[in-house]
């Protein structure tokens, strides 16, 4: 793996493209303020790491270990956000002292995966939170929505395990794969995606190069 990016989702927007004509779907997302917070080397800690923290918060809502730990390592404020980035050798790992290329570290047109919390959809059907069909719908029917039989029979006469039921829906770590970077806004600190991204507006996303997908355009 390579080193990643924080970021804060922002909003979706349109981006005209001259060259195909058309207007592009994208999510806005906040890079401002990733920090190299500390390199850990197979030596030192028994593999090779980046972790990176993001966003300030009040330094009374951090507990004592971790505030210990980001005054150690030298950051600028309690930090709400730290993810770590592995790398395959102590060869591949960054300077802390050149510090987080910050939108810098992605180009137009790469290819990029995103990882968040899926929106919280609260309890929900069968139909909705698995995409049933759902039971006919004539003049009569008293189930329209409602899950059907869920055992199996008189053999082994109980509900298989993982059966797909009712119940809370959303909420969930998921990664979105092969997204292209339509625009590296520097001067405003904000990457434009192409396409939706996992997570409500405000939610934290982290950004990393493509694993599946490593070609340009």
């Amino acid at each position: 793996m390579s080193l990643g990016i924080l970021g804060k989702k922002v909003g979706m927007t349109r981006v005209f493209d001259a060259e195909a004509g058309c207007m592009i779907p994208v999510t806005v997302v906040d890079v401002n303020g990733n920090e190299l917070l500390q390199v850990k080397t197979t030596e030192t800690d028994g593999y090779s790491a980046i972790q990176v923290a993001y966003d300030d918060q009040k330094e009374r809502r951090v507990n004592l270990p971790e505030r210990t730990h980001q005054a150690k390592q030298g950051a600028t404020g309690a930090k709400k956000l730290i993810k770590e980035f592995r790398f395959d050798s102590d060869a591949d790992l960054p300077s802390k002292e050149e510090g987080h290329p910050g939108a810098a570290l992605f180009e137009d047109g790469q290819w990029v995966d995103v990882i968040g919390t899926t929106k919280g959809k609260g309890f929900q059907g069968n139909v909705k939170r698995h995409g049933h069909n759902g039971q006919p719908d004539g003049h009569g029917h008293m189930m329209h929505r409602r899950t059907g039989a869920i055992g199996a029979g008189s053999t082994p006469a109980r509900v298989w395990k993982n059966q797909k039921m009712p119940g809370h829906d959303g909420t969930v770590r998921r990664t979105t794969q092969n997204l292209k970077i339509v625009q590296v806004r520097q001067e405003d600190g904000v990457l434009l995606i192409s396409g939706s991204v996992p997570g409500h507006n405000g939610a934290y996303v982290t950004i990393r190069p493509a694993l599946k997908r490593t070609a340009f355009k």
